[in-house]
């Protein structure tokens, strides 16, 4: 029995349903509000669950599971097929550092509740604000884009002919790089891979529009 705590706009949580969609496990939303009633995840209720207060949550039979990435290695451990991970050492560690690139240098710089301390506690107005949220993420979609360029082999997803472990955190970066109206046309590769898997079932019904919560 799965269930998953997630936010339709939270791109954490966009990666666990692209990878539960991947890998055809049916589970339980319960969506968690970001911004109303103060945050959701700030009641002691959820801390109980995530005491770090942050989407998404996997419960798996009662067992609590947090971080996004921990969870999609959890699921990659527990249903190996399809694959989330690439045949062989360096072409799995190619992938989980396309992931990382994502997952720890750009997004936890620029969510939600760092630009709510940029705003709140450092008193930044919006435009300012704006230039923090483009400046990291153009810095760390130059990376991205020179890493997907390099060595990568044939096929139309980050590694090859199917959408894996990159895949799933790639596209919720764009998403939100959209969402911000960051210019993307340097970014010819990344919009490359982003594009072939918004054409996959999977990735569709994992998008923040297809969620009950959505607004």
């Amino acid at each position: 029995m799965l269930t998953l705590f997630t936010y339709y706009r939270s791109s954490a949580a966009f990666r666990v349903r692209i990878a539960l969609a991947l890998k055809g496990l049916d589970y339980d939303a319960v969506p968690v509000h970001l911004q109303r009633d103060g945050g959701q995840h700030r009641t002691a209720e959820f801390a109980a669950r995530n005491p770090a207060r942050l989407i998404p949550a996997l419960d798996v039979d009662g067992s609590v599971l947090t971080q996004s990435l921990a969870i999609l290695e959890y699921l990659e451990e527990t249903h190996p097929e399809p694959p989330l991970l690439p045949v062989g050492a360096l072409a799995r560690a190619r992938v989980r550092a396309l992931a990382l690139a994502v997952a720890c240098d750009m997004h936890p710089l620029n969510n939600l509740r760092v630009l709510r301390y940029l705003a709140g506690e450092l008193k930044l107005d919006e435009e300012r604000r704006s230039r923090w949220y483009r400046h990291w993420v153009e810095t760390g979609f130059d990376a991205l884009e020179a890493m997907l360029r390099r060595d990568r082999p044939e096929g139309p997803y980050c590694h090859g002919e199917r959408p894996g472990l990159a895949d799933c955190c790639l596209v919720p970066q764009v998403f939100n790089a959209r969402r911000f109206d960051i210019p993307l046309e340097p970014y010819p590769s990344i919009l490359a891979v982003h594009d072939a898997c918004m054409r996959l079932a999977e990735f569709e019904r994992a998008a923040p529009a297809a969620q009950a919560d959505a607004e």
